[in-house]
């Protein structure tokens, strides 16, 4: 008594432990889709985060920048740090600052608009405002003097 399965097996040679192996041949779909996922030229587009729009930050475009401008005032600056021996910003005080406008005071420098996507242990990353555009910058937190959110 035989499976019909036993024909389908190949018999292959182990190039590393030159020993027979006996292993299916690899099956195809019936079908393919006719297209994969959305892409451009930089990868796959923005696809709108799940759940219903009332769950979603205004403004927000996932990653991305913020759909308009930032906030037409600079808002007063409060130093962060806590004393002559803090050298950076502490990540958990500028964390609740993602997806939210956030004016940042570099030690060297201008203030600047900013909406940040990330915040890590050293750095927080996302959307400068130039005065004209959002462009997408990087900045360690010790770089930092002080910060506002909004």
């Amino acid at each position: 008594m035989s499976n019909n399965d036993d024909r389908d097996v190949e018999i292959r040679v182990c190039p590393f432990c030159n020993q027979e192996i006996a292993q299916r041949p690899q099956q195809q779909p019936p079908f393919a889709p006719p297209f994969g996922p959305p892409s451009g030229p930089f990868g796959p587009q923005f696809m709108p985060p799940p759940g219903p729009p009332s769950q979603q930050q205004p403004g927000r475009n996932d990653q991305g920048p913020p759909m308009g401008p930032p906030p037409s005032f600079v808002p007063q600056q409060q130093i962060q740090r806590g004393g002559p021996g803090t050298r950076a910003i502490d990540p958990g005080a500028i964390r609740p600052c993602t997806n939210r406008f956030v004016y940042i005071w570099p030690q060297n420098g201008n203030g600047f608009w900013a909406w940040l996507v990330f915040v890590g242990r050293r750095s927080a990353a996302g959307w400068r405002w130039s005065g004209r555009r959002w462009v997408y910058f990087g900045i360690d937190l010790n770089r930092i003097e002080g910060f506002v959110c909004q």
